[in-house]
């Protein structure tokens, strides 16, 4: 079982807000810019320090205990991952907080670069920069047990119900091709709103990105349960650490990325805070 699982009843309560590393002895970067040595000390928010954002609440199992600097939970790691790849020392990492919104708005960023499961969309594109993906997430069906989706079985079994998404997601791109369901979906402004409505009984099931889906049926959503896990059918939740548009740090960062991936560092790293989201879940067809 992963560490997250076992540490992740401290989640609690605090999951209502779903979007729903050790010390390196490396040396910072270099001063100078060109190629061979990577980004100029100056390209970054301060000198010397790689400036790391996520949300203002951060949950698992992406951080443990809202707490970051620790590098506990699945983007805690992977960010201390990337900066050892650019050349800082844990020590040098610096973390700030942000909201999700305001972070992808276009304009100056606090930050070098934000991590808090941002897919990477060509609209975003406009007006920020994103990495290469340092994670894909399936989705999934969550709903009340007791409800009109308890005991569907495959997809076949969804086609009557009225499900929601939040709008303009993967999730809701995934409901309307993979689902195509005969009733019409509804859609939200954010995952909190949809599960507010499953709560309250208007829909009967809702699509959510597989690890927020574990979260919310463990943490948040009283009485609810997976349905299953819906095939992806070609449709990538893909996340990427998000950077200000034209940033001269966009290269260097998905070069790290493209390393840990090629290095098996993602691939260990979603074993260890990640595995067991799924375990006993039905891959429904």
């Amino acid at each position: 079982m992963s560490r997250s699982l076992i540490r992740a009843a401290s989640v609690g309560v605090a999951a209502l807000a779903i979007v729903l590393a050790g010390c390196s002895s490396s040396p910072a970067p270099a001063a100078s810019g060109d190629a061979a040595s990577g980004p100029a000390a100056e390209d970054y928010v301060t000198p010397g320090k790689f400036t790391v954002a996520t949300g203002e609440t951060a949950y698992e199992p992406y951080v443990i205990d809202d707490d970051p600097a620790s590098g506990e939970g699945f983007e805690a790691a992977v960010a201390y991952a990337v900066a050892d790849k650019l050349g800082f020392a844990a020590d040098d990492v610096e973390w700030v907080r942000t909201s999700f919104e305001a972070a992808i708005a276009p304009g100056p960023k606090s930050f070098d670069v934000n991590i808090q499961q941002y897919t990477i969309t060509d609209e975003r594109k406009q007006g920020v920069d994103f990495s290469s993906p340092y994670y894909a997430a399936s989705q999934s069906i969550v709903a009340l047990k007791g409800g009109a989706a308890d005991g569907v079985t495959d997809i076949a079994g969804l086609k009557d119900l009225t499900i929601g998404a939040m709008a303009n997601s993967t999730s809701a791109l995934t409901l309307e091709q993979v689902v195509d369901p005969d009733v019409e979906p509804r859609l939200y402004n954010s995952n909190e709103d949809a599960t507010a409505a499953l709560s309250a009984g208007q829909i009967d099931a809702i699509v959510l990105d597989t690890p927020t889906a574990y979260v919310a049926v463990n943490f948040y959503i009283e009485n609810s349960f997976f349905v299953g896990e819906l095939p992806k059918a070609g449709i990538e939740d893909e996340w990427g650490l998000l950077l200000a548009k034209d940033s001269p740090l966009t290269g260097a960062v998905t070069e790290a990325v493209d390393e840990l991936r090629e290095d098996g560092t993602l691939a260990d790293l979603e074993t260890e805070w990640l595995s067991g989201l799924t375990e006993g879940v039905t891959l429904l067809e």
